[in-house]
């Protein structure tokens, strides 16, 4: 049976509800300020799983730190770096120049899926958030796919998830105060613009959205 949740539902509500009925989910993270919240608020509810990110080999030096930071804060999670097995082209012909959409899906998606494919979750706890960009502004609390999906931050505004990692103190991305609302690989990520969506960031003029983690035809 579906929840009877509304927009004012506390993510740990979700959250408990999404432990009692997929006790081996997994949550995989990119470490923005969205992904920082939902591990710690994971973190309050009980989960004590993996937290799986992917390396790329583009991350900003700041992004690696803030893993770190995090695996420090909660020595009870597991947290799991992917590696995207291919090495940094020579200058100039990197594949992010003239294909991100190949860039992301062998470097991002892949390694992702072939993790989740091994593991086999029934679920996977998502950081997204309907305010972060107008691809997301329709999400929902599930989504229904390969697997279910569980976006216990849907309804929260950047506003409220800056409220919360300041009341928690929490070890948020640098670059996210310098403008960096929505942190990706360094090559394709810039800071936002005043009134810009959070995600207008990245990828920046090059027609593109999303990594195809979530939204496409290789979503997970």
């Amino acid at each position: 049976m579906t929840p009877s949740w509304t927009e004012e539902t506390h993510p740990q509500e979700v959250i408990a509800w999404a432990l009692e009925t997929y006790p081996n989910l997994l949550l995989p993270s990119a470490f923005n300020l969205n992904g920082t919240v939902l591990i710690d608020l994971a973190y309050r509810t009980g989960y004590r799983g993996e937290v799986v990110f992917v390396d790329t080999g583009y991350h900003f030096p700041e992004t690696l730190q803030t893993r770190d930071r995090l695996a420090e804060r909660y020595p009870d999670l597991h947290f799991v770096t992917l590696e995207a097995g291919l090495e940094p082209e020579p200058w100039g012909q990197e594949r992010y120049r003239t294909d991100p959409d190949g860039c992301c899906a062998a470097r991002k998606v892949a390694p992702l899926r072939s993790y989740i494919e091994k593991k086999n979750p029934p679920a996977l706890l998502n950081a997204r958030s309907r305010d972060q960009a107008p691809t997301r502004a329709h999400l929902g609390f599930l989504e229904l796919g390969e697997r279910i999906r569980i976006n216990p931050l849907a309804y929260w505004t950047r506003e409220r998830l800056e409220a919360y990692a300041k009341a928690h103190d929490l070890p948020v991305n640098p670059l996210y105060w310098v403008g960096f609302l929505s942190i990706g690989c360094w090559p394709c990520t810039r800071a936002v613009q005043p009134g810009e969506a959070a995600r207008a960031g990245r990828w920046a003029g090059r027609g593109k959205t999303e990594c195809g983690l979530w939204v496409g035809k290789e979503a997970l």
